[in-house]
């Protein structure tokens, strides 16, 4: 069997000793002769797969106390009207700032419950950076400040933690939660699809502070109240178990990695592998303001478009998939999870320049 190196934004790579644990138990669990995905989530077997996950990602995170985590349903998109319908709280506006598609999808659904401000937008930039924080137009009667912490299809990244005061901050981490080191104490909400850095699609990650739910908006379907899936530990409705299962054994392999910080200064010495070269060579080009460059993302453009279908068919003939951009915005992308080995980023680094010499 051949692994390909994965460059894919999401679903994305998972750590091979997950997955060859997962094959060695898919259909005897622990002794238990069932596979997990046939698992009541009520019985023994599975709260105590779903009390280790959790009890695994507080401690990676550092997750204060009076913060509850659930794994919902939905994606990020779900959460985009989650979010609102749980966090408005009586108050009819929220700040939201621009910095690329996701951001703007948030802000479109938000706009469905609320009157959203958007404090401050990287339009005129291009999305190639994050708007200054002395340039937010914040208002004061917001229930609550919403960024997207890392824009998975622009590569622009929060490398800082926005003081919007005493308004809870809420970030969509998607894409770079367990990538480096945060204060979840900073953040009233946290949310993110596993589908990248945490296990498949399906699951939902939630962390939210204590004090901000038990005041969903009337219409709020009870499977997406922070309050009723917090008192019924994620179990309201059925969860997705299988994809929880996943997700906990990542988060034994970030632990054995040394954790998050370990799996920190892995994740910055891959990106300086292929951003070093990306800034060394006028053959390709990142549209990112370094200060804001994602350590997860990293999107690049060839000299011509006609060259982009010859690159990705020469990459898949070396065993590298999935680099191609999002159609919204053409060019390429290399996505760089915590799943990625620094060999892959070498690999895609030494095609590069083999491509450049031949085309340029």
């Amino acid at each position: 069997m051949t692994r390909v190196f994965n460059f894919s934004a999401g679903p994305a790579a998972l750590p091979e000793p997950v997955l060859r644990q997962a094959a060695e138990e898919m259909l005897d669990w622990h002794g238990s002769g069932m596979s997990v995905m046939e698992m009541s989530h009520r019985g023994k077997e599975f709260i105590a797969i779903h009390a280790e996950a959790e009890a695994l990602l507080r401690k990676l995170l550092a997750v204060p106390a009076n913060y509850k985590v659930l794994f919902m349903q939905g994606g990020a998109i779900g959460e985009n009207a989650i979010v609102p319908l749980n966090m408005l709280r009586g108050r009819a506006k929220a700040d939201y700032i621009d910095t690329g598609e996701w951001s703007k999808k948030s802000i479109k659904e938000a706009q469905k419950y609320c009157s959203v401000n958007v404090a401050a937008s990287a339009k005129d930039s291009g999305y190639t950076r994050i708007p200054p924080r002395d340039s937010w137009k914040l208002d004061p009667d917001a229930a609550y400040v919403h960024i997207t912490g890392n824009e998975t299809i622009g590569g622009v990244e929060y490398h800082w933690t926005p003081d919007v005061g005493a308004v809870p901050l809420v970030s969509d981490m998607s894409s770079n939660i367990l990538s480096r080191a945060i204060d979840v104490s900073k953040y009233g909400l946290i949310y993110g699809g596993a589908q990248k850095n945490i296990g498949p699609a399906g699951l939902t990650i939630v962390i939210v502070r204590d004090d901000l739910i038990g005041q969903a908006l009337p219409i709020c379907p009870s499977a997406f109240d922070y309050k009723i899936v917090a008192d019924n530990d994620s179990m309201y409705n059925t969860p997705p178990t299988y994809a929880i299962y996943i997700a906990g054994l990542v988060f034994k392999w970030i632990e054995m990695q040394g954790g998050v910080s370990a799996m920190e200064a892995h994740n910055r010495k891959k990106a300086a592998v292929l951003y070093d070269y990306l800034d060394s060579t006028r053959f390709y080009t990142c549209p990112v303001a370094r200060e804001d460059r994602s350590l997860m993302n990293v999107p690049f453009r060839l000299p011509d478009e006609r060259l982009d279908e010859p690159f990705l068919k020469g990459a898949q003939a070396r065993g590298m998939v999935q680099l191609k951009g999002h159609r919204s915005v053409g060019g390429m992308r290399a996505s760089i999870y915590n799943a990625m080995p620094i060999d892959g980023v070498r690999a895609l680094v030494v095609y590069m320049k083999e491509f450049e010499a031949q085309h340029a």
